[in-house]
């Protein structure tokens, strides 16, 4: 199964897998970057678990 590029759609290049270009890499990073890609968590998942344990020390 061969799926193209997930910015343009054109085809893989292996020099710049999965994206078909250097331009699409950077790209799909500022989008990352801008935070117009996020990962979706749980309600209460911003708050950072080890910062509990750092308090009760």
């Amino acid at each position: 199964m061969s799926t193209g590029c997930p910015t343009c759609g054109k085809p893989v290049d292996p020099a710049f897998r999965p994206f078909c270009s250097k331009r699409c890499a950077d790209v799909d990073l500022q989008r990352w970057l801008s935070d117009r890609y996020v990962v979706p968590g749980g309600e209460g998942d911003d708050e950072n678990p080890l910062s509990e344990d750092i308090h009760r020390e």
